[in-house]
């Protein structure tokens, strides 16, 4: 089994429902100039409209839509004049930088070359990791995640895991929680996206007026 076979349900239940909430936040055309960093195209299709649509990612996707811009690079020092875009948007990206310093950097991008922007990241008190689809093994101690990622998390078993990609996962994932996001977006509206009563994910949202 492919570990994207299990994200794939998760990703059809909550994707619609951010989407969602992120066209009721903004009146978006067929004309708005949107910049997606780290994203593709399937967010999209969920939407009643279609904007004028950049990508931004550090490889081209294998088959890139069309009617699209696709562009090579880092999210941290992005390629484009202040306020270049209406609308900027990341969905689970920030959390993959490795350190706060880099999550710093792309907070500043996003804000530089963006009016307005929405970013989602999981939620670091989250019972579950979403990454690992198991509870609790990232509230442990790094040392004791090393020891579990490869036999006792959903990742590690499917993925067969090698102790190389192990270290690799716990020097890319950095979760955060909502007072690191008020901190690296302090101009945005930190909203919470809930499942069954918890927080599973947090918004930064800098919205129209």
């Amino acid at each position: 089994m492919n570990i994207h076979t299990l994200y794939r349900p998760f990703l059809r239940y909550f994707r619609p429902r951010r989407m969602r909430a992120f066209y009721q936040s903004f009146p978006i055309t067929a004309e708005t100039q949107i910049l997606d960093v780290g994203g593709f195209a399937f967010n999209w299709s969920l939407l009643p409209v279609r904007p004028r649509l950049t990508f931004l990612n550090l490889d081209l996707p294998g088959e890139a839509e069309k009617g699209c811009h696709w562009i090579i690079g880092d999210g941290r020092l992005l390629p484009f004049q202040d306020r270049a875009f209406e609308i900027v948007f990341s969905n689970s990206v920030i959390e993959h930088l490795g350190s706060f310093e880099s999550q710093q950097m792309f907070a500043r991008e996003i804000a530089r070359v963006g009016r307005f922007y929405w970013v989602q990241t999981p939620n670091r008190w989250f019972l579950v990791e979403p990454h690992l689809i198991t509870p609790l093994v990232h509230f442990l101690p790094q040392r004791w995640q090393k020891r579990l990622l490869k036999n006792f998390t959903v990742w590690g078993l499917i993925t067969r895991a090698s102790e190389q990609e192990c270290e690799r996962f716990l020097n890319e994932i950095q979760l955060l929680d909502c007072q690191k996001m008020k901190v690296l977006f302090p101009e945005a509206e930190i909203r919470r996206e809930r499942f069954l009563g918890l927080t599973k994910s947090l918004i930064a949202a800098k919205a129209f007026d």
